[in-house]
């Protein structure tokens, strides 16, 4: 016989069972299996037709899509029509040495007016001071063949009389192109240089027999340069000189 209080145990399993099966559920087969981290690479596997390179990891929100390419916008050809700042400072729109400037740029689309300038007056110090002082060497690679052949002569001359030349480069005041152009593959530019020298000539004896090793001289020279467009050798070659009043 149960006695009361084994009766009133029991009445309250039930209770709490049925409470318990109202909470957790019956199992249906459909249940998730228990959380196992190696699952994961799994998971990570892109869906069914997806891309091979492309892997959506789990717990990551999916990327937005990239906008399309644009496609470049080719540029515009270049204008006929003169560019008042291509030139700017070196020749004036229009002029002959524009046309000349412009000639050498279409067959050489790098050069820079400014550029040859700058090189210009580096090569005139060089080839005056390399004539005062006999250097043979460093006339041939800036000077054209028959050019340099009428320097070396004159040096030649010089050291038979036992005369020495002494010259001070003090600076270029002013270099400006004063023609240009094309013949061909070859361009020829011509610089008026205004310079300020001291250069002085002593004979055998060491007596000054022409300049001053005082006074600071004024000269106008004009060079003209050429060099073959499209060579391998950027350097321009002096083919021609002038002395300017």
């Amino acid at each position: 016989m149960f006695d009361i209080y084994t009766i009133i145990f029991l009445a309250l399993a039930v209770f709490i069972f049925i409470r318990l099966r109202s909470v957790l559920g019956q199992r249906t087969g459909r249940e998730r299996p228990p959380y196992d981290p190696y699952s994961r690479r799994d998971a990570a596997k892109a869906p069914a037709g997806a891309s091979d390179k492309v892997v959506n990891f789990p717990g990551t929100a999916e990327k937005p899509a990239l906008p399309e390419p644009v496609e470049p916008v080719e540029p515009a050809a270049e204008s006929d029509e003169p560019a008042p700042a291509r030139w700017a400072g070196v020749a004036e729109v229009g002029s002959a040495v524009a046309n000349g400037l412009d000639a050498i740029a279409a067959q050489e689309r790098g050069f820079d007016a400014r550029h040859f300038l700058t090189g210009a007056r580096a090569a005139y110090e060089m080839i005056v001071v390399a004539f005062a002082n006999g250097d043979r060497a460093s006339l041939r690679d800036l000077l054209a063949r028959d050019v340099f052949d009428g320097f070396a002569a004159a040096i030649g001359e010089r050291e038979q009389r036992g005369e020495t030349m002494t010259t001070q480069f003090v600076g270029i005041e002013k270099a400006e192109i004063v023609e240009a152009g094309a013949k061909g593959r070859s361009a020829q530019i011509t610089v008026r240089f205004h310079s300020q020298l001291i250069s002085v000539t002593r004979d055998r004896a060491g007596r000054v027999i022409d300049g001053d090793a005082e006074q600071v001289a004024d000269v106008t020279d004009v060079w003209t340069f050429s060099r073959e467009l499209g060579a391998r050798d950027p350097n321009w070659k002096l083919v021609a000189t002038e002395a300017a009043s």
